[in-house]
């Protein structure tokens, strides 16, 4: 099965990159791509990824980047792909657990500490967990898990999981829902739920269920599915997308206590055609600023911040898995007012994108020959 997935890709790639003139070789700067906005070359710079997942930039140029099956690598900037890291711990490496994401600690510079999320092997199933660590040259050091997720563990499905850290200097943690809808709702489980934690791993002190009876005090917000984008706005916001049902894809704006209805309001249904819960709004619930029906299956999430594509700037972009391609959403005045899809002819499950130091636009494909592209611009 493995071969027959590897091989069965590449042509669907090497075909769209025919049809357009391009070249799909690592290191090559294809064709340029006019969209609405900019013109881009579309940079291949290595296919020697087994389903990367999330990347971080070191302030050397270099990359950190994980591969769900249980290996971190150090990318160089011209996309020489570094040994695995040792000292990664055992993962859950199954259905869509794994190796998950990986931020760098705000004093990196001085203290070389990251913090990354892995599905985890636990009695009776995986959790969502996060560590810390000091990168080495060749290994992680002084491994300290931080937290472990109060969750439902016997489905191999919807573990979450991303991180950011906010203005407050805090970090915010997803966690699906495991694929129990009827905990997203449940404030006695971590699952289906947006986590704000210190640094080490404690939950922050001011969360707004911090002393309610009942209630897991590290949550920030509840009723998610399976938040898989997250990052902090221009101005200061933290935004969360997440994954719908069959339809329903959400972006939403974290903000503390806030419910946003899973599994009780939804715009998706059930796979089955069935209806879910009790419609689209229930009083008490946050409305998505941005809905997509039919689900793209989104991953991944930055707003750019470079120089180098003006007319992109604020813009946020993600990744789709299902309609494969890498989504604009075009931000005025903190309100999305407009949508465009790019690369949708490469056919990439475009698992993870990230606004580079220098300007360019970096992301990552969901294959087991998985790509790490760069977006540079035309000139």
């Amino acid at each position: 099965m493995f071969r027959v997935r590897r091989f069965c890709r590449r042509p669907l790639a090497a075909l769209a990159a025919a049809v357009l003139g391009l070249s799909v070789l690592p290191g090559a700067a294809q064709e340029v791509v006019r969209s609405q906005q900019a013109a881009f070359r579309v940079e291949v710079l290595t296919d020697r990824l087994e389903n990367p997942w999330a990347l971080a930039f070191l302030p050397d140029g270099r990359m950190l980047v994980t591969e769900r099956p249980g290996r971190m690598r150090v990318v160089e900037a011209d996309g020489t792909v570094g040994a695995p890291l040792a000292g990664v711990p055992e993962v859950y490496d199954r259905g869509q657990g794994g190796l998950l994401d990986v931020v760098l600690d705000p004093d990196f510079s001085s203290n070389r500490l990251i913090y990354f999320t892995y599905a985890a092997p636990v009695e009776g199933g995986a959790t969502t967990r996060l560590a810390r660590a000091r990168l080495g040259e060749t290994a992680l050091e002084d491994l300290a898990v931080l937290f472990t997720a109060k969750t439902p563990g016997s489905t191999s499905r919807h573990f979450g999981s991303r991180l950011a850290f906010g203005p407050d200097g805090l970090l915010y943690v997803t966690v699906g829902d495991r694929g129990r809808d009827d905990t997203a709702q449940d404030l006695a489980w971590h699952s289906g739920k947006v986590l704000r934690l210190t640094r080490d791993g404690a939950p922050a002190p001011d969360n707004p269920f911090a002393g309610r009876p009942g209630a897991l005090p590290e949550i920030f917000t509840y009723g998610n599915r399976n938040p898989q984008g997250l990052a902090v706005t221009p101005w200061g916001a933290i935004w969360a997308h997440e994954h719908g049902p069959r339809g329903g894809d959400e972006v939403n704006v974290i903000s503390a206590g806030s419910n946003f209805g899973w599994p009780l309001v939804t715009h998706g249904r059930a796979y089955s055609g069935l209806p879910i819960g009790e419609g689209q709004e229930k009083p008490g619930t946050e409305q998505p600023i941005h809905v997509w029906v039919p689900s793209i299956a989104p991953s991944g999430m930055t707003f750019y911040d470079g120089d180098l594509f003006p007319a992109w700037r604020g813009d946020l972009f993600l990744g789709a898995l299902a309609l494969t391609h890498l989504n604009r959403l075009e931000i005025e005045d903190g309100r999305i007012v407009g949508e465009e899809r790019l690369l949708e002819a490469f056919g990439w499950r475009i698992r993870d994108v990230r606004s580079g130091p220098d300007g360019m636009l970096y992301l990552l494909t969901d294959e087991d020959d998985g790509k790490l592209v760069r977006l540079a611009p035309a000139d």
